[in-house]
């Protein structure tokens, strides 16, 4: 009885606490470090330094929650299912596309929200997140050990090693990254023989948005395009110098700034109208990939953000769609 009344304490505290900081109304007179405190014996954890400080946590992590699909994916990768997740706020989500893979993932809302009520009733022994801000960071970590890493999409890489030193498995990691690099290098081959001079556009469709933008050399996606040996139109390399700049606005005006040989357009859900409205358009008509047939529709809970299941996705549409018939 004791025992469920304490949970029951902490997870109204919780509640109350989330409540106060999503709504963007956090006191600073509010002492968070009186919650309970998940807190583990040091002979029974190790000590993971971060961006936000240091969590100490379980040699063997098994309850693990990723507060964002990126961490789920390199997860499930590394044979470690966890056992919550938030889906995107805006791109399509990977869930349905991974079938088993993923099947018993609890959904806790979306990734600007999840909800903290499932996840102290989840019991989890580890958070792993992106981008957590400080505020977020200490409420987390009153429900397990949290750990956050500050997502580069560019150099998603070193993620997946991170990832893997984290729970314990480098050595997976680092094979499943060797496999994947054998991969880029066996593309890398035949696109140096057949296609090298061709320029490919990655663009995207927002649900409600007029614009479209591409995403630029420093993009999750354009680093992959870079890696099998085939690049982007110059203008957009002209435009783009600051390693944070990952997107770039296009009006429909300026579509010429997306002028390429392939252009790959991931949607996100219900972005189908804003697509329908640049195909309609002259200056659509007039790009060179929209003449030769050259555009291709792509899943954008894969080709905006991600890991490397993502990576392998995108690669297998690079083979489909530009080398299947070589």
């Amino acid at each position: 009885m004791i025992k469920f009344l304490h949970r029951y304490i902490k997870l109204c505290f919780l509640i109350i606490l989330s409540l106060i900081l999503f709504n963007g109304c956090y006191s600073n007179s509010t002492k968070i470090t009186e919650l309970p405190k998940a807190k583990l014996a040091a002979s029974k954890c190790r000590v993971i330094k971060h961006s936000l400080g240091e969590s100490c946590i379980p040699l063997n992590p098994q309850r693990v929650i990723a507060l964002d699909e990126v961490m789920m994916e390199v997860l499930l990768a590394l044979d470690l299912k966890p056992i919550a997740t938030a889906q995107p706020n805006i791109t399509g989500s990977k869930i349905q596309k991974l079938g088993k893979k993923a099947e018993g993932i609890v959904s806790l809302g979306k990734e600007s929200q999840p909800n903290l009520e499932k996840m102290v009733q989840l019991n989890p022994d580890l958070i792993l997140g992106s981008y957590l801000g400080v505020e977020q960071y200490k409420l987390f970590s009153q429900i397990a050990p949290t750990v956050t890493l500050d997502y580069v999409q560019s150099a998603w890489q070193d993620d997946l090693l991170r990832i893997g030193e984290i729970i314990g498995k480098s050595t997976q990691a680092q094979k499943i990254l060797e496999q994947y690099q054998q991969r880029v290098q066996e593309l890398r081959t035949v696109i140096t023989n057949k296609l090298a001079s061709k320029k490919i556009s990655v663009i995207r469709f927002y649900a409600g948005r007029q614009n479209t933008e591409f995403r630029t050399k420093f993009s999750f996606p354009v680093s992959l395009i870079l890696d099998v040996g085939l690049s982007l139109p110059e203008v957009q390399n002209q435009l783009t110098n600051n390693s944070d700049q990952t997107s770039v606005l296009v009006s429909l005006e300026r579509a010429d700034l997306i002028n390429a040989d392939v252009i790959f357009v991931a949607l996100d859900p219900g972005a189908e109208d804003a697509f329908q409205q640049y195909q309609n358009s002259q200056l659509w008509q007039k790009l060179k990939a929209v003449e030769n047939n050259r555009v291709y529709t792509v899943d954008s809970g894969y080709w905006i953000f991600g890991n490397i299941l993502s990576a392998n996705v995108i690669l297998d549409d690079i083979w489909k769609y530009l080398l299947k018939d070589i």
